[in-house]
């Protein structure tokens, strides 16, 4: 659980607030003007009725005039308080709509500063439940909970001065019946605020949950586990339904504690309003101004206890938004001047080593020298550190020791923009968005032709697929439009070739793609990596036979290198991976 602390979690939000302060407090003003107009309204009502009932035991009959002019009093403080409370209404939530809306934009700013390590420690659906479940419980609760607040504390206070304004012995019994309404107001607002955190918390558990169950559907259903993954689901629902019904609980016994505690001090101030008539000491109309005095002021009760325990959802949510906004960034890269003016693709790995944790070492101490048009192939068993090399060389993650250097320059003094343009980069994981298939191919390549991606396409085989679609390419890529995975890498082999970039990873760019496809693609990469660097990671050895340098790691450290022939005839790892991959051919 997340450490959470209701004052500073709102001190936060209100610091994150300022740039609304004027709007909201202007709110806050309308909403106790308005309030305060609907608590002089008990005070004139009590003039009518008194007046009223003076003209019945007057032989001049009731005093119509007077009666009419404080009736249009009357209408005019509730008029003017309804017109009040309606614009602090529309304040307040267009302040919380520019709040989350902000809110929502410095988060989704923050995922692109924030380094990949954050993401290998917290799950996809965790992060979205920030973006969608808490930012929306912050908006909701502030829009409903501070003016409630507001309006709650003064009509509390402005109902507790004029009662005692009109008669001290009957506040005194009234306000004597809600003191308990108080106490345990606070003791169940301290015994519920953990269950609200846990709500929140257990709720990025199963949108995690959920959103990664959902992602590997079919390898659940082909492995017969569906059973463990309900069962994972019931664990986290079970635990997720526990803190939900505890914190709903503990607040819903506010309103029927507050009702009750309003009819106590009903029926104190009937008893003690009838042993004043009876005396001779208060008249009718106050009893009955003191019966709607008591309404507000035990009603504020119960609003103040709903907004607290809603912000208790709001200071929850507001701890995980914050704890993900102040995550360590990537550092600032703005000073950096240094450019490369002419790529021709020259790489160094020197005496680099790396861990992704401080005490687990996976790149010990890699050297390499690229040659500019080299062809670089990377081999090795699962956990060798292929991957991670290219994630190095891309800047992903910054290195522990040593220095990687493009043209000379050590990638440390270029920006991690400049490092990524140089390279074209196809991933074993394919990445479409929702969109057309030409523009899929043209991703964020503005100046790339219509004819440059129809020749792409070609390339790798892809074309005559297209122009089978109902629209070509203007083919809409979205749930309804079925690709195979071997199709949907030709398209991300597509994106890379028209980027024409300098320098080229291929991280398994032909898993995904039958034996015949992966013949054409091969080709067209045979093509596309004339002239350029390239990186290639594969575990189909017979993809990179023609590579200049071939690589074997094993354990962070190169353990072969050479080509294609000299491996072989070595007979070392390298052949032992080759010939595996054949013995039964």
């Amino acid at each position: 659980m997340e450490n959470y602390k209701f004052g500073t979690a709102m001190k936060k939000l209100a610091i994150y607030c300022k740039k609304y302060y004027f709007p909201i407090i202007f709110a806050f003003a309308l909403s106790i003007c308005g309030t305060v107009f609907n608590i002089i309204g008990p005070d004139k009502l009590s003039e009518v009725i008194n007046k009223i009932a003076e003209g019945m035991m007057l032989p001049t009959g009731i005093d119509t005039d007077g009666v009419l002019k404080i009736i249009k009093i009357l209408i005019i403080l509730y008029g003017l308080g309804f017109v009040f409370n309606t614009v602090q209404g529309v304040i307040m939530a267009t302040c919380t709509q520019k709040i989350t809306n902000k809110m929502r934009t410095d988060i989704s700013q923050k995922i692109n500063k924030i380094p990949l390590k954050y993401f290998d420690q917290t799950t996809v659906g965790d992060t979205l439940s920030r973006v969608t479940n808490d930012v929306d419980t912050i908006g909701q609760s502030l829009n409903q909970s501070i003016g409630t607040l507001v309006s709650g504390i003064t009509m509390f206070f402005g109902s507790m001065f004029m009662m005692l304004k009109t008669n001290w012995i009957m506040t005194a019994a009234g306000v004597l019946a809600t003191i308990i309404g108080f106490v345990l107001m606070i003791m169940i607002t301290k015994k519920s605020q953990k269950y609200f955190v846990r709500q929140q918390e257990e709720l990025g558990r199963l949108n995690g949950q959920i959103e990664e169950t959902y992602t590997g559907h079919n390898v659940i259903k082909a492995y017969n586990d569906t059973h463990r993954e309900i069962t994972k689901f019931h664990e986290i629902n079970d635990k997720l339904f526990e803190s939900a019904w505890k914190s709903q609980f503990l607040s819903g016994l506010m309103m029927p504690l507050m009702t009750f505690i309003g009819n106590l001090g009903y029926v104190a101030v009937c008893i003690t309003g009838a042993v004043l008539v009876q005396r001779g000491d208060t008249e009718f109309g106050t009893i009955v101004a003191f019966m709607m005095y008591i309404r507000l002021f035990t009603q504020p009760l119960a609003q103040m206890a709903q907004a607290v325990t809603s912000l208790q959802s709001t200071a929850a949510a507001s701890t995980r938004v914050f704890r993900f906004l102040q995550e360590e960034e990537l550092s600032d890269e703005s000073g950096k001047n240094t450019a490369i003016d002419t790529i021709k693709g020259n790489v160094v790995f020197d005496h680099v080593k790396f861990g992704y944790t401080s005490d687990k070492t996976i790149i010990n101490d890699f050297n390499l020298e690229v040659k500019q048009g080299q062809k670089v192939a990377i081999v090795g068993p699962t956990g060798a550190g292929k991957t991670t090399l290219v994630n190095l060389l891309m800047r992903f993650y910054e290195i522990n020791e040593g220095s990687i250097k493009i043209e000379g320059v050590s990638t440390k003094d270029l920006t991690r923009e400049q490092v990524h343009s140089m390279f074209g980069m196809v991933l074993q994981e394919t990445w479409l968005f929702e969109g057309t298939i030409k523009d899929n191919i043209r991703y964020n390549m503005h100046d790339v032709s219509d004819e440059q991606i129809i020749e792409a396409s070609k390339a790798v085989g892809l074309d005559h697929f297209i122009k089978t679609l109902p629209k070509g390419y203007d083919t809409i890529l979205d749930d309804k439009t079925n690709l195979s995975s071997g199709q949907k890498q030709l398209v991300t082999i597509a994106r890379a070739m028209v980027l024409n970039a300098p320098m080229l990873i291929l991280d398994e760019a032909t898993s995904s793609v039958d034996t015949r496809t992966e013949e054409l693609i091969q080709k067209a990469m045979d093509q596309l990596t004339i002239g350029r660097t390239s990186f290639v990671i594969a575990h189909r050895l017979s993809t990179i036979k023609n590579a200049d340098i071939i690589l074997v790691l094993k354990d962070g450290d190169v353990v072969e290198s050479g080509n294609h022939g000299e491996l072989l005839k070595k007979g070392g790892v390298y052949a032992d991976l080759y010939n595996s991959q054949f013995e039964t051919a």
